[in-house]
């Protein structure tokens, strides 16, 4: 998948007669609520207008391109307009395509028999319309039919749409946490190794209580490094998330509350008092912790947070984490920390440092160019 920057996680496609006040409003706010940016069309085109440059660039811009084929999707001379689209680009590796099928057998889109044939008939019957274009959205609905998708029609049975549905998201939540850009050529590739490990212990999709998850290592600069990484990769996750550095810094000669205070002032999201954050999944990531009054303190705040909140504790203290049953525990290996630091990619931790206000941030960007 291409590497240049992407505004939206998911572009939907669909006709919106058939769906939009059914399974896409069902689909769209699903996709919402999972924080997957996501383009809807909310304008239904009329017939003989053109795709708008605007919406081309829509679907250029997304990582993902959901196709819910339904009844009249074929009937639309704008929708196949944009299918061509979309499978121009998935074709060149630039975007990933998930069909669903809605009410409409796979098998008559992949042959163009039945209603679709019914269709294409009365495309091909316009006095005005162009060969060409039509054989063009013919050969884009073989491509979409042969990718692997969903199917939810009477010869394809699920449970319910809800579980379609769950399934889809999921997996749109997981590959874009994983399928990141390979880079290659400067041995980062062992971090994108790193972060899958870690994906499995996060569980981003989890909806169930807050879960606290140690980051464990003995050297403090890689660890360091590497839970801003971590933080800067999934906070956009979470409706409201904070880096706390350096707690024992933070708690060192004074009351414990100075905790709650830091993580007031620094809580970045849609809600920033601690009521409000009842109802949110937060990310909260306390790096350095090196004493049990210090999660005791922090979990004042953290234990209100809303279902599918994570807090990430990072130490060289192996036993705090035990000693206070922290069973989800990742170990960063010392050779992995040298190699992060030693990486010029990394420089780019000065400017995570920046957009995130680290106090820090100075000491931290002569750690990562060393």
């Amino acid at each position: 998948m291409s590497t240049t920057h992407r505004k939206y996680d998911v572009f939907l496609s669909f006709r919106g007669l058939d769906t939009r006040r059914n399974f896409i409003s069902f689909f769209y706010r699903e996709l919402v609520r999972s924080n997957i940016q996501t383009f809807k069309d909310d304008m239904d085109l009329e017939s003989g207008r053109r795709i708008s440059p605007e919406l081309k660039r829509a679907i250029e811009e997304s990582k993902f391109a959901v196709v819910v084929v339904s009844e009249n999707y074929t009937a639309s001379p704008w929708c196949l307009e944009e299918l061509v689209e979309i499978m121009d680009l998935e074709e060149n590796g630039l975007i990933e395509v998930i069909p669903i099928f809605y009410g409409v057998d796979p098998s008559h889109v992949r042959r163009q028999i039945e209603d679709v044939a019914k269709h294409f008939k009365k495309h091909e019957g316009r006095e005005d319309q162009d060969p060409e274009k039509v054989l063009s959205w013919r050969q884009a609905l073989t491509k979409l039919a042969d990718l692997s998708g969903y199917c939810a029609c009477e010869s394809c049975k699920w449970a319910d749409e809800w579980e379609m549905v769950n399934e889809i998201t999921d997996k749109i939540s997981k590959r874009l946490m994983i399928a990141k850009p390979r880079r290659n050529g400067n041995k980062l590739e062992e971090i994108d190794t790193h972060m899958e490990a870690l994906y499995q212990l996060l569980n981003l999709n989890s909806n169930q209580s807050v879960r606290v998850i140690g980051i464990w290592a003995r050297g403090g600069n890689g660890r360091t490094a590497f839970a801003k990484f971590v933080y800067e990769s999934i906070s956009q996750h979470f409706q409201s998330h904070c880096f706390l550095e350096s707690v024992k810094r933070i708690s060192q000669d004074r009351h414990m509350s100075h905790l709650h205070q830091e993580f007031l002032e620094k809580i970045q999201g849609e809600y920033s008092n601690k009521s409000m954050l009842k109802k949110q999944k937060v990310l909260l990531v306390a790096d350095d912790a090196n004493k049990l009054e210090q999660l005791d303190a922090l979990a004042d705040d953290f234990n209100c947070f809303g279902p599918g909140s994570i807090v990430i504790i990072t130490t060289q203290d192996k036993q705090l984490l035990n000693s206070y049953g922290i069973t989800l525990v990742y170990e960063v290996d010392l050779k992995f920390q040298n190699d992060l630091l030693r990486q010029p990619a990394f420089k780019r931790i000065g400017v995570l440092c920046r957009q995130l206000s680290f106090k820090k941030r100075d000491e931290m960007v002569r750690l990562s160019t060393r």
